[in-house]
């Protein structure tokens, strides 16, 4: 038997290292993951994002949340106060004041999101062939944005509507026909910023189409201006189309929508507060709840204006 087996025979068993101690786990946090923090570590952000909601379940479930039809008449009981059947009291022509603020908040919504959302879809096509050609294009679409900036935003949605007729659609395209220059020249200028970018002029290298270019890597990199700007003016649109049925030329009066329900109390100002004081309540905290909302995500998108 050899040296070296006798050596082997010879020995105990084998002594195993002891195991290195496992390294602890290092989470990764990815770029949306830091501005949801940053976003829910804004106190006024979360309270936004609250009342948003709020306002999304009761416009969802209204029919099962209104104690009456919000069109029901009852003329045996106008101007009912507060109380009794009717928590918030009744109008004019006896119809459940809570009711018609219930359902007021589906009109909301819908005027809010569909109008901004349309806004943002023109301005971005627009905002982004602005920024990313420059010149002649940029030239001539900012100077179409031009006119319509030149109108005043209910004026010009006045005139939308007597053209087309009272009705939800045409005071969702009213508005959007004067909002989307904002969105066009916040995207574009966000893109001028952008589109010398190392990573663009490498895309470019490559042989990649303007297409590709602009919507995957252009339009990824500067639309936090844009997100922050919808959230911030759903509400703006709200108190917009509010507007525009107290002045008469909104949604049809018999509708269950705030503004219609303010045109409905002026006359009893002073004598039945509590017709403008409910439906003006819903208006202020809906529209805090998206200047909240949109304040937060504007930080949380870019943490040097924090």
């Amino acid at each position: 038997m050899s040296e070296l087996t006798k050596s082997t025979a010879g020995a105990g068993p084998a002594q195993t290292a002891p195991a290195a101690p496992a390294e602890p786990a290092i989470a990764r946090v990815t770029q949306w993951g830091e501005i949801r923090h940053r976003f829910l570590a804004n106190k006024l952000a979360v309270i936004g994002l609250v009342l948003v909601a709020l306002l999304f379940l009761v416009a969802i479930f209204a029919p099962l949340l209104s104690p009456h039809d919000p069109y029901a008449q009852d003329l045996t009981n106008t101007l009912q106060g507060p109380g009794g059947d009717h928590l918030l009291g009744t109008d004019a022509l006896g119809r459940d004041q809570l009711s018609r603020i219930l359902y007021g908040s589906r009109i909301a919504v819908v005027v809010g999101l569909a109008s901004i959302f349309l806004a943002c879809v023109i301005g971005i096509a627009v905002g982004a062939l602005a920024g990313y050609f420059g010149r002649g294009t940029d030239s001539v679409l900012m100077r179409i944005a031009d006119v319509f900036f030149a109108f005043p935003l209910l004026i010009g949605a006045i005139v939308i509507i007597i053209v087309m007729g009272r009705g939800v659609t045409p005071v969702i395209i009213s508005l959007a026909v004067f909002s989307w220059p904002t969105v066009s020249r916040l995207l574009r200028s966000s893109i001028l910023s952008v589109r010398e970018a190392d990573y663009v002029l490498a895309a470019r290298a490559l042989g990649a189409n303007t297409r590709r270019i602009i919507l995957r890597h252009i339009l990824p990199n500067s639309i936090a201006a844009v997100m922050a700007y919808a959230a911030f003016n759903v509400g703006g649109a709200i108190v917009a189309e509010a507007s525009l049925s107290f002045l008469g030329v909104g949604v049809s009066p018999e509708v269950p929508e705030w503004g219609n329900m303010l045109a409905a109390a002026k006359d009893f100002m002073g004598v039945k507060d509590y017709l403008w004081t409910y439906p003006s309540i819903a208006i202020v905290l809906t529209v805090l709840g998206f200047v909240f909302v949109g304040d937060g995500l504007r930080d949380a998108l870019d943490p040097k204006l924090r």
